[in-house]
């Protein structure tokens, strides 16, 4: 009887599932399962040349190399099903912060009534003369802020419509003509070395919802923004 080897098996194997797809009671699978396995192995001793026997060791070594690839595919299946359920427990601990405010670098925000805008620039070096411009959505300007000279670091400001805030002090400025609410977008400039620059800035907006993306990253609805990856945020409000 001539040898059967694995690959005939499997051929065999694929050409019966092949012929059995036409049958609608029975589900077939394409998976090697360990009963199939054993029965290759028992199918491989019972065929083989009497006088040409097949090592023990190499049947042994099949059956590791089999455990060893079912034991990694159940890891990855546990590993997936761990990953899933971390995504969502962050999700559902991220849905608590709609309602809230976050920072993030952004030059646009929305400004709601009795409310307030808050602000942070990252100033690289000590500036004599810094200039806070508010734009319309459509783009005109609306207000044009002096903060004056200004020490190296974070500068922190809100603004409310009519007056503005910097580091915890009220500026002396104060608009004649108060705003309630609207989209702006917000433009710093800054003398360094002798020259203006403009600064990136980071803006509060408010979290609408929470959603998980394509690739299971966290993504925040922003109020007059729009998405955000969490990751992305440098402060929680």
């Amino acid at each position: 009887m001539p040898d059967i080897t694995t690959n005939d098996y499997l051929n065999s194997l694929a050409i019966n599932s092949s012929q059995q797809q036409n049958t609608p009671t029975r589900e077939q699978s394409n998976e090697l399962g360990q009963d199939a396995f054993l029965q290759l192995m028992i199918t491989q001793m019972e065929n083989q040349n009497p006088l040409d026997p097949q090592d023990n060791s190499e049947f042994v070594a099949q059956l590791a190399q089999f455990s060893s690839v079912e034991s990694l595919d159940k890891l990855n299946n546990n590993f997936e099903s761990f990953a899933t359920n971390m995504i969502s427990n962050q999700a559902l601990q991220a849905s608590s912060l709609v309602g809230s405010s976050v920072s993030v670098p952004t030059s646009e925000a929305q400004l709601f009534e009795n409310s307030y805008v808050g602000g942070s620039i990252e100033l690289p070096a000590a500036t004599s003369d810094m200039t806070v411009n508010i734009y319309s959505s459509n783009g005109g300007l609306l207000e044009t802020i002096p903060l004056g000279a200004q020490d190296a670091g974070t500068i922190v400001f809100r603004w409310d419509g009519s007056r503005i805030e910097v580091n915890g002090e009220l500026n002396e400025w104060e608009s004649e003509e108060p705003i309630a609410s609207g989209d702006f977008r917000f433009e710093v400039i800054a003398s360094q070395n002798g020259e203006p620059e403009q600064l990136d800035t980071a803006l509060t907006a408010n979290v609408n919802s929470v959603t998980v993306d394509s690739n299971n990253q966290l993504i925040l609805n922003l109020a007059g923004i729009g998405p955000v990856s969490i990751n992305d945020v440098k402060q929680f409000n």
